[in-house]
């Protein structure tokens, strides 16, 4: 990935830029009197960025780690003299620094700096007045031994004279920041402090003053004034009654915010003006919210205040979408689009401008580009081949890098392509970087569309048959039986001489070409058209011909439909008391978030025509959940344990149930989806009884439970007498960025590490797991020691011997789990849901047999889809001894991945966060 932001001494995260290597490497060739011209500069510094840019994937590189890759590449460039010079400027620009550091120090203790006010007064800087600002946050954690003295010489060290009093206080954020590796507690403290940064540039005062939480409750009325004069705010949320609003905020809820959530809202989702003043502050953004959410509801006040309460806990979290417009003059509050595009030239570029339009509105895109023909097919209007699907896409991997959505995010896309198409093998190694560049499409993602035949011709060692779409115009919208006969039909054609353009290849090969390429750049995704399109309650209205970019969404697309989807989630972790699971709030909150998904549909802002029609349509909705590991850990339940495996089935069956169930009251209050009649719901048929319709249509068993816990007839009655008000009610997204908001872990995943830096566009942020940390204070084993093996561990605690077994069992990282572990979670999920899941699979094992039975796994389980392979490099890790089920291997074509592949794993936030 691109390298855009670097990591200061202070541990400030700023912007990267080249000119300043390339502006010291000048120094340097001057200083040792050694021509170079600007040209070779600027090589040399492209090949230090090139090497930052394959050691620093999911981290900042530092100064310091930039000026050593100078340092050898000047080597390199066989430049010994000027890389000589380079060191020993170092080493003077160091001693100066020292000496500026002690200096300010002693000018410090003597009061000789000055400090700029908010009001623009300078002042001499009062070290007192830092100590008793650093001793009032430390008495809100009396329980936690914070060192007062030494949080104050840190500061101290990143003052200089003229520094204005916000400045001082970032200055406490980092030094407070880099502490959080010591004590979670670190993480709460640091949220205060930036906290109280901005209520004191919003409202004049801190939450230490006495007059504190009535200014903040007063000053909604005056962030939507201003939101509504700078034309950001929709001037309708004036008609509310805002005394009513502004007396249900309780400020004491910003404390609920872990550092990188507070940061990351600070940054990006709070609104701001024309000029970036920020109008909010975190209890007004969630009332903006609610607001904007409850603008069609009779009590709109009772609704508003019933979403703000429920947001401001942090129990549900919209998608992001949501977040920035809701209540905005654009409310594009959707997160998912999917379209299919025809083999029609003017439709093409239609599409690739739609998703222009899409993107620009924070939607993530899927495509589904099966229709094209492939290569070599003749175009009869021009009579000439075709150059196939590849170039296409070429011009969708540039227009997806050319859009910032809203300012915040990169335009985002995955492109589909189904595997019996003439050119899936180009398809595969567009995200290999060797080769053809005008063949390849860094940007943009890219996911295999696998009918459940193909699936069956591996296991069997088959041939399979690659035809063009134009020849077998049918067979990307068929399924199931219909289509293994049409396929089959095809085939015999071919054979016959019928067919111009098809190929035999075998099904292994592809296969295991299919897993050589996922392992190695992490695309093409793997995902199943059959389990899709059988269990989707919508089969009566059209085909679901791919998912969207994060693989959770199934709903169908036609040139007349882009599919949309509004997503938002359970902050599961929210759900616990003492332990267990707090099941009476948690039908509340399902029953408001399916509320508060509902109007989401009346009230958006559609990019393109095609997006309303459908929305407005089926209503398709998406409820999902994040938090799943907090819930095991609060527990006392390990990942990879038959109990957590029952808890996934269990609280899925319960949010399923009163999902579904509050759609049909949503139903009986304003009226069934217009495209209600004939779908499953009016058959009788839910997602459980779907997973039988799989196990029938493929003949084989799924091996998935198919009991339910709760009493279902009373939802299916009132779904026979009311109907259901949304299409589609569940889809687990992989909530990257609003996990971080709400504080938990993302999704349904198990944690990633103990101990990590995590990267995002807000800055670097150390992620500790908490309840390793509490579980060793509860032993007495938490102190410095403890911190530095962690760190020399890379977070893992596995081969520490004095722990418990039974402690090492429950922090497991992902890494060192069974991935089948992965797999049995989420087909047990998938009975309940409606649409699908976005699952990663983690593993540290290299071997492509192992990889391949955990894919081969999850389509014999049953699910739907599946998102990134994440997996450690080669080089990094031992090779895994865990095995598959065995009766699912291809181990006569299935080779080892090669030692010297390095998986290429996204972003844990940035590739992951488009949905939520």
């Amino acid at each position: 990935m691109p390298i855009e932001k670097i990591k200061k001494r202070t541990q400030e995260v700023v912007d990267f830029d080249r000119t300043r290597i390339e502006l010291a490497m000048k120094k340097a060739f001057i200083a040792t009197r050694v021509a170079a011209s600007d040209e070779e500069i600027a090589a040399i510094t492209d090949k230090v960025i090139e090497d930052l840019e394959r050691r620093f994937v999911e981290s900042f590189p530092g100064v310091e780690d930039i000026q050593d890759v100078v340092e050898r590449k000047l080597s390199e460039a066989g430049h010994f003299e000027v890389a000589k010079a380079y060191i020993l400027y170092r080493k003077e620009r160091e001693r100066v620094r020292l000496a500026r550091r002690r200096e300010l120090l002693e000018r410090l203790r003597r009061s000789e700096i000055t400090v700029r006010k908010r009001n623009g007064a300078a002042v001499p800087f009062d070290l007192s007045e830092l100590e008793a600002n650093v001793q009032r946050y430390a008495s809100l954690f009396p329980e936690a031994k914070i060192d007062v003295a030494e949080i104050v010489d840190e500061t101290c060290l990143n003052l200089y004279d003229g520094v204005s009093a916000s400045e001082i206080n970032r200055a406490i954020v980092l030094v407070l920041r880099a502490r959080i590796e010591r004590d979670p507690i670190y993480s709460q403290l640091a949220a205060r402090v930036l906290w109280n940064d901005l209520r004191k540039e919003v409202l004049g005062v801190d939450e230490f003053a006495a007059e504190f939480a009535d200014r903040y409750r007063q000053h909604l009325r005056r962030a939507i004034e201003s939101g509504v004069r700078a034309r950001r705010i929709d001037p309708r949320l004036l008609e509310f009654d805002l005394e009513r609003l502004s007396a249900s905020l309780a400020p004491e809820r910003d404390s609920l915010f872990e550092f990188i959530g507070a940061q990351t809202l600070y940054d990006r989702y709070l609104l701001r003006d024309h000029e970036q003043r920020i109008l909010e502050l975190p209890q007004h953004f969630w009332m903006r919210i609610a607001m904007g959410l409850a603008l069609n509801e009779a009590d709109r006040e009772g609704r508003a205040i019933e979403f703000y309460d429920l947001m401001s806990k942090l129990l549900y979290v919209p998608s992001t979408p949501t977040l920035f417009h809701a209540g905005t003059t654009h409310p594009q509050m959707s997160s998912c689009y999917i379209t299919t595009v025809e083999d029609d030239l003017t439709h093409i570029f239609k599409c690739i401008g739609d998703n222009a339009q899409l993107s620009k509105w924070s939607g993530g895109v899927g495509n589904d580009w099966t229709n094209i023909r492939g290569t070599g097919a003749l175009i009869r209007s021009t009579n000439v081949p075709s150059q196939g699907v590849v170039p296409f896409l070429k011009i969708v991997d540039a227009t997806t890098a050319a859009i910032n959505r809203s300012g915040k995010r990169r335009g985002a896309t995955c492109v589909y392509l189904e595997t019996w198409h003439y050119d899936i093998e180009d398809f595969l190694e567009l995200r290999k970087n060797t080769g053809d560049e005008r063949r390849r499409t860094h940007d943009t993602n890219t996911a295999n569309w696998i009918p459940d035949l193909f699936m069956k011709r591996v296991i069997e060692d088959g041939q399979w048959t690659l035809l063009s779409p134009d020849e077998a115009p049918d067979l990307h919208h068929t399924y199931g039986r219909d289509f293994e006969r049409r396929y089959l039909e095809y085939e015999r054609r071919a054979e016959r001489g019928e067919m111009r353009l098809w190929r035999q290849v075998c099904a292994r090969d592809l296969w295991r070409k299919m897993i050589n390429m996922l392992f190695e750049t992490g695309h093409p995704w793997i995902t199943f058209k059959d389990p899709c399109n059988i269990r989707s309650p919508q089969d009566h209205a059209g085909v679901v011909h791919s998912s969207n970019l994060c693989t959770e969404i199934t709903l169908n697309t036609s040139r007349e439909e882009t599919a949309v989807c509004n997503l938002g989630s359970i902050n599961l972790a929210r759900h616990v008391a003492g332990r267990a699971i707090d099941w009476a709030q948690l039908e509340r909150t399902v029953k408001t978030a399916m509320r508060m998904l509902d109007n989401v549909i009346d009230l958006n802002f559609y990019p393109t025509v095609e997006a309303e029609r459908a929305n407005l349509k089926h209503r398709p909705v998406g409820l999902g959940i994040m938090g799943l590991q907090d819930v095991l850990y609060m527990l006392d339940c390990d990942f990879e344990s038959e109990r957590a495996v029952a808890l996934s089935d269990e609280l899925m069956e319960f949010i399923s149930y009163h999902a579904i169930l509050a759609s049909s009251e949503l139903a009986r209050e304003r009226g069934a989806y217009e495209s209600y009649r004939g779908s499953k719901w009016d058959r009788g048929l839910f997602p459980l009884d779907t997973l039988e319709m799989l196990e029938r249509e493929r003949g084989i068993e799924t091996g998935v439970e198919k009991r339910a816990r709760m009493d279902w007839e009373p939802v299916r009655e009132h779904v026979r007498q009311f109907g259901m008000r949304n299409s589609n009610c569940l889809a687990i997204a992989p909530t990257a960025t609003i996990a971080n908001i709400a504080g938990c872990f993302p999704s349904i995943e198990p944690i990633y590490k103990n101990l990590y830096v995590k990267s995002n566009v807000s800055g670097e942020f150390t992620v500790i797991n908490r309840y390793l940390v509490e579980d060793l204070k509860r032993l007495g084993l938490w102190d410095e020691e403890m911190v530095r093996r962690l760190k020399q561990h890379d977070g893992s605690i596995q081969s520490f011997t004095d722990l418990p077994p039974r402690l090492r069992r429950k922090y497991k990282e992902a890494f060192e789990m069974d991935a089948l572990w992965i797999i049995r979670h989420a087909a047990h999920r998938g009975k309940w849901i409606d649409q699908s899941q976005s699952v990663n699979i983690f593993t540290a094992s290299t071997s492509g047999r192992y990889i391949s039975d955990i894919y081969i796994t999850a389509w014999k389980m049953g699910l739907k889809t599946t998102y990134y392979l994440r997996t450690l490099a080669a080089s990094g890790i031992e090779k895994s001894t865990l095995d598959a089920a065995s009766a699912h291997a291809v181990p006569e074509t299935t080779e080892e991945v090669p030692s010297e592949t390095t998986s290429a794993v996204c972003s844990l936030d940035e590739g992951c966060e488009v949905c939520q």
